[in-house]
C-alpha cells in the first residue's frame, strides 16, 4: 500500500545535540547509531504527552523528530522551553508531503529522507520531501494503523495522556527504562513498576456492520465507558474503562462491536 502523508520535522542540531535530546525526550537518544530511527515520546513534566514522534540520528551532531503534520510547534516549543545554555538549534519544517509505503517495495522517488515505519507487524518506509501530487490512499492508511494499534498524535495521544494508557506496544517502543533521567520520567516509570494499572486502556473495536465514527460512545451494559478516538471503516480504536473485560461487546453508533486487546 502507498499513500500520502504529511509530518513536521523538528531539526536538532549542535555539539549538545545528542545530550540535550537524551536529557528530554523517553527514547536512549544517545544510543542510536547514525542513520538509525526509533519512535519517541515528548512529555511534560507531569508525564504527560506533548508529543509523539521518530527521532532519528542523521549524524553525531544533528538529530531529526518528525511528527503528525500540526504538531511540529508545539514539539518545537516544548523543547525550546528546556533549551538552556546548551549549543542547540532547533528549526523547524512544517507540512512536509511524503510517500508512505507499507507492506510495498519503495517507488523510486528522491526524498530528502527515508525513514522506516516501524509498526508491528508491517513492513515499510516514510519518503519524506518528495511529490504526493497523484497519491491519496490516506484511508487505507489510516486503517492499516488502527489494525496495527498505533496511536496517533491529535487523537489518541495528546496533553491528557498517561502513555501507558495507549498500550504497550507505545511503551515498548518509545520508551528506554534504563537511559537515566528525562522530563516526566517519574511518572512513567511509576506507573510501568505498579503494572500499568491505569484508569483507561486503549482498546481496538471491530463492527461487523455499519461504519464506526470518531467521537461515538462506547456503551457497556446501559453505561458510557468511553469514545471513539480514530475510525476507518468499520474497524476503530477507543479507550475504555479498565473494568471492561476483553475480549467484550459493547454497542458504539447502535451497532454491536467486539473489543479487542491490542
Amino acid at each position: 500500500m502507498i499513500a500520502a502523508i504529511q509530518r513536521d520535522v523538528v531539526t536538532v542540531s549542535g555539539a549538545d545535540a545528542a545530550t540535550f535530546l537524551q536529557g528530554q525526550l523517553s527514547q536512549d537518544v544517545e544510543g542510536l547509531a547514525a542513520g538509525a530511527s526509533a519512535w519517541s515520546l515528548l512529555l511534560s513534566p507531569q508525564g504527560k504527552v506533548d508529543a509523539f514522534g521518530r527521532v532519528t540520528r542523521l549524524d553525531d551532531t544533528t538529530f531529526l523528530y518528525d511528527v503528525e503534520a500540526g504538531f511540529g510547534q508545539v514539539a518545537l516549543d516544548r523543547l525550546s522551553r528546556f533549551k538552556l545554555r546548551v549549543d542547540v538549534e532547533l528549526t523547524l519544517r512544517g507540512g512536509v508531503g511524503g510517500v508512505a509505503v507499507r507492506d510495498e517495495i519503495a517507488p523510486d522517488a528522491k526524498a530528502s529522507w527515508t525513514l522506516p515505519a516501524l509498526w508491528p507487524g508491517h513492513d515499510g518506509v516514510d519518503l519524506l520531501g518528495t511529490d504526493t501530487a497523484a497519491l491519496d490512499g490516506v484511508s487505507e492508511l489510516d486503517r492499516l494503523r488502527i489494525e496495527a494499534g498505533v496511536p496517533k498524535l491529535g487523537a489518541e495521544l495528546d496533553d491528557s495522556t498517561i502513555p501507558a494508557e495507549a498500550g504497550r506496544w507505545l511503551i515498548d517502543q518509545s520508551v528506554n527504562f534504563t537511559k537515566g533521567c528525562y522530563v516526566g520520567q517519574e511518572l512513567v516509570a511509576r506507573v510501568d513498576s505498579r503494572g500499568s494499572n491505569t484508569p483507561r486502556r486503549l482498546r481496538r473495536l471491530r463492527s461487523t456492520g455499519a461504519p464506526l465514527a470518531v467521537g461515538s460512545e462506547i456503551v457497556v451494559d446501559g453505561a458510557a465507558v468511553g469514545r471513539v478516538t480514530s475510525a476507518a471503516g468499520t474497524v476503530a480504536l477507543g479507550y475504555v474503562g479498565r473494568a471492561v473485560e476483553v475480549p467484550g461487546t459493547a454497542i458504539v453508533g447502535g451497532a454491536e462491536v467486539s473489543i479487542e486487546e491490542l
